[in-house]
């Protein structure tokens, strides 16, 4: 064994000896041949050089004899390496053509896959995440439940080891200086315990704690906040904090990078969830119809499959609808996934992040095409070089291997700055705060995933394009390369290269039909009917609970603030809302009975509308119009009778008709009667793409809001006016905590968020892939007139028109282009469904679309055949004549 290990060591570290030794065995074999031929009559240099010839390629032998001896692979690869080092530096353009391509080809994959690896693919940061699954019913569009259903299913499942539940709320925190806005987490006694963390400082509150309602007033803050908000102040734990103007006292701090249990939700402080009564102003805790609570987690037994939780989880469903058959109607459970809040979130963003992935998975393959055509043309160029290499006795398996060292090179260089510009952007993209007023933010900060994908594209890419030429080296015979020259590898047949140019440009075809669609989607949704009209209103979005105010105090601070907004110079009109429609996820929906029902269980509902509590002047405000009927006063109170007003979706599913709906009564699930007194224009509520719902809008007086959310209307600018509600505010209450921006402003927070990132992102996209088709038809089109200078030059001399010239010259790249846009633009088409569930009212069928990506594909090849098409103009037949 050891004497096997100094042979290797001497063939892989002393090669220059074996060489040496390798050489002296040639040349002897070499000089005993020709003293043979010496002795049969020749002469000593006739005999030499026939020796020579007799003996072949020196060189090859020497690979094969040195192969033979074990040990070659390193040698071999490092000088496949400076030879692929040398024709890179000879050939600079090509080389940082194709890296530059490469590169912007992963680093679009590598970002893409870092946001999905951070939302989806990677689990929250907790122990054993792989066994934590949130409960969710099937009854609503969003997970909630209600505070005693929780207790059911927390005491009587056998499937998990505990369940714990939490929400996300936003309270005023006051350390004893300015009060702030502050959002954090509302979670059950057990969830610390549950989640199995330990705290960094201090401890965490458990069950044990909580001893029935407003019990437990202790606060635990994230690491985050405590860093930034108290410097790292050690003395925080047992000092005490206001929530609400609640006293909380901090008792530890949670530990680093874990924020709870949303993926995107960076909340600053955890509070126990049997203080609700205290922290939100009213008791839900026995309450089981009311549902606030968004999940429920827990991790499942040993042995527990996911389907046999389900199955229990089913039962306890069937126990609560026999046992509580007015709270409830007909539901079920099912298991997801923590971290995206809920499927009805998740799935949508799962969807387009895997959209998006197939994009730029799109975007690589035109990469690889478009590199795949340079090396056809680059093995093409150097066909002489491969001849002659052949010829002086090279194998071919050893010029595809130094192609394919060159491949890798280029897809190493070029991962390594796609990479590394991926992680920047990544980087950035963790601090980005896309909603300046939530603490939300995409935590894609890279991970070994992320590396360990852009190495295996880099890969995958190298062979991909690399096997190109495969066939070409395969298929050259040196002794027709070698006598016709470089002209022959000119050809007019459909090659490999125009094949592969035709997939790229059908391929940058649909991502440039993508970003139209998201940009003629994005107009679309700017001009929709929203039942509203945003422009020149400010929206004052505050919590009174916030500053202490409760009960009767509410009503009486709403009218103030009301009454001192429209003081304010240039206000046209101010309404309050609880909360304005198209707030993504903030919505309420109401069981309503016809009037003659008896039953007022779930079951019997005929409708579940959209319920906002507004002021008497919200409409006027918002720019709603009132169809017919009246709207509210400040008469509508808690002593007067029950009033709604109601929009024509409403009208139509209670009463059959707008004509019957004015003097008409409903019922709600209380048992309360309420009258309709007016009719409002319909409008979205809760998101773009829902259809014409039913909707009722009720006094605030007669149902006190929770939000409370002034608009104002107003001729002046909105800076302006910013400024003048802040002072009001002060003067009002200065330990009152607001947020101020237009309505247009929130339009784009919420509604309009989703369209401007698929904007964004289809946008890059696309630009990417105009940018490789530019560089593949140039490609095409540079090489095709280098090839035919000289029958372009006789051409010229011949008489031949500009435009013959032309079509001479770029015909085959023009016919290219024609072909992959019309496939990419069919692809397109095709893919309508996938590209309107990413982009509201975006389909590749709109005229407009259509006509602006085909004179976007024609601008390309503009583009790229310009240079060509200059230099087949500027050919001089004379110079031409002279160098032949």
């Amino acid at each position: 064994m050891f004497a096997y290990l100094r042979n290797l060591g001497v063939k892989l570290f002393r090669r220059d000896q074996v060489a040496e030794d390798m050489e002296e065995e040639l040349r002897s074999h070499i000089a005993h041949r020709a003293d043979d031929l010496e002795h049969s009559g020749l002469g000593r240099a006739e005999a030499d050089r026939r020796a020579r010839l007799e003996f072949g390629a020196r060189e090859r032998y020497k690979e094969e004899s040195y192969a033979a001896l074990g040990g070659n692979f390193l040698d071999t690869l490092l000088k496949d390496v400076f030879y692929s080092l040398r024709a890179l530096r000879k050939s600079r353009s090509f080389a940082v053509t194709a890296i530059l391509t490469l590169a912007m080809a992963i680093g679009a994959n590598a970002v893409v896959f870092g946001v999905l690896n951070a939302l989806v693919l990677r689990p929250i940061n907790v122990p054993n995440a792989d066994s934590l699954y949130g409960i969710e019913r099937s009854d609503t569009s969003d997970p909630v439940q209600s505070y005693p259903d929780y207790l059911d299913l927390r005491d009587r499942n056998r499937s998990f080891e505990s369940l714990a539940a939490y929400r996300i709320i936003e309270a005023g925190l006051d350390s004893g200086n300015n009060p702030i806005r502050s959002f954090g987490y509302e979670v059950s006694g057990n969830y610390f315990d549950m989640l199995g963390i330990q705290p960094y400082l201090g401890r965490f509150f458990h069950g044990s704690d909580e001893h029935g309602p407003n019990s437990a007033p202790y606060i635990v803050l994230s690491y985050a906040f405590w860093h930034s908000r108290f410097q790292d102040d050690r003395g925080m734990v047992g000092r005490v904090l206001l929530v609400n103007k609640h006293p909380f006292t901090v008792v530890g701090i949670a530990p680093p990078g874990f924020h709870g249990t949303l993926v995107f939700a960076f909340g600053d402080f955890f509070l126990p969830m049997v203080d609700t009564e205290e922290v939100d102003g009213q008791d839900l805790l026995n309450s089981r119809e009311t549902n606030w609570i968004y999940l429920a987690l827990g991790h499942l037994k040993p042995g527990v499959s996911p389907a046999q939780a389900v199955a229990d989880l089913n039962s306890i469903a069937g126990y609560l609808q026999k046992t509580y058959p007015k709270e409830h109607g007909s539901f079920h459970y099912s298991l997801s996934r923590p971290g995206l809040y809920d499927e009805a979130l998740g799935r949508p963003v799962e969807m387009f992040l895997t959209g998006l992935m197939l994009l730029a998975g799109l975007i690589l393959l035109a990469a690889c095409a478009n590199l795949g055509s340079l090396f056809a043309a680059r093995a093409a160029d150097r066909s002489k070089e491969v001849a002659l290499r052949l010829a002086l006795g090279s194998s071919r398996n050893r010029i595809l291997r130094s192609l394919f060292t060159e491949a890798a090179m280029i897809s190493l260089a070029g991962g390594t700055l796609g990479l590394s510009g991926s992680v920047v952007l990544l980087r950035a993209l963790s601090t980005w705060r896309p909603l300046p007023r939530y603490p939300i933010s995409v935590p894609a900060d890279p991970d070994p995933n992320v590396y360990g994908a852009a190495l295996l594209l880099a890969l995958v890419s190298a062979i991909l394009f690399g096997a190109v030429p495969v066939r070409q080296v395969l298929k050259t015979t040196p002794y027709q390369i070698v006598k016709a020259g470089w002209q022959a590898a000119v050809g007019r047949r459909i090659s490999l290269r125009d094949v592969l140019l035709v997939i790229q440009i059908a391929l940058c075809a649909v991502l440039v039909t993508s970003s139209m669609v998201a940009v003629r989607g994005l107009v679309r949704s700017l001009h929709s009917d929203f039942g509203f009209d945003p422009a020149n209103v400010t929206i004052v979005t505050s919590d009174l609970r916030m500053a202490g105010y409760s009960g009767e105090r509410v009503p009486e601070m709403q009218k103030r603030m009301l009454g001192a907004m429209q003081a304010i110079p240039g206000v046209e009109a101010v309404g309050l809302i609880d909360w304005p429609p198209l707030i993504s996820g903030v919505y309420e929906q109401v069981d309503v009975y016809s009037d003659q029902a008896g039953d007022l269980s779930p079951a019997n509902a005929v409708s579940s509308p959209f319920s906002f509590r507004i002021s008497p002047d919200y409409f006027r405000a918002a720019g709603t119009t009132l169809l017919a009927g009246r709207t509210f006063s400040w008469h509508d109170d808690a002593n007067a009778p029950r009033v709604a007003i109601v929009n024509p979706a409403f009208a139509i599913k209670l009463f059959g008709s707008t004509a019957n709906t004015l003097g008409s009564s409903f019922k709600l699930q209380d048992g309360a009667r309420v009258l309709v007194v007016g009719i409002v224009e319909g409008g979205k509520y809760r998101g773009l793409a829902d259809d014409a719902a039913p909707a009722m809008f009720v006094p605030v007086l007669q149902s006190p809001a929770l939000g409370t959310n002034l608009l104002i209307r107003s001729s002046r600018e909105p800076q302006q006016v910013a400024g003048a509600v802040r002072k009001t505010l002060r003067s009002l209450d200065p330990g009152l905590p607001s947020y101020i921006e237009t309505w247009n402003q929130h339009m784009d927070d919420f509604t309009l968020f989703p369209t401007h990132v698929a904007v964004v992102a289809l946008g890059v996209l696309g630009i990417m892939g105009a940018l490789l088709s530019i560089t593949g038809i140039f490609g095409l089109a540079a090489y095709t007139v280098s090839k035919r200078v000289k029958e372009l030059g006789i051409r010229i001399a011949l008489g031949a028109q500009k435009s013959e010239l032309l079509r001479a010259a770029l015909g085959r790249a023009i016919k290219l282009l024609a072909v992959g846009s019309s496939a990419g633009l069919i692809l397109g088409i095709l893919a309508s469904g996938v590209l309107s569930h990413i982009v509201y009212q975006a389909t590749p069928r709109d005229p407009l679309v259509l006509a602006g990506v085909v004179l976007a594909m024609a601008l390309l090849g503009l583009i790229a055949t310009w240079i060509p098409a200059q230099r087949a103009l500027s050919v001089d037949p004379l110079i031409l004549l002279r160098e032949e």
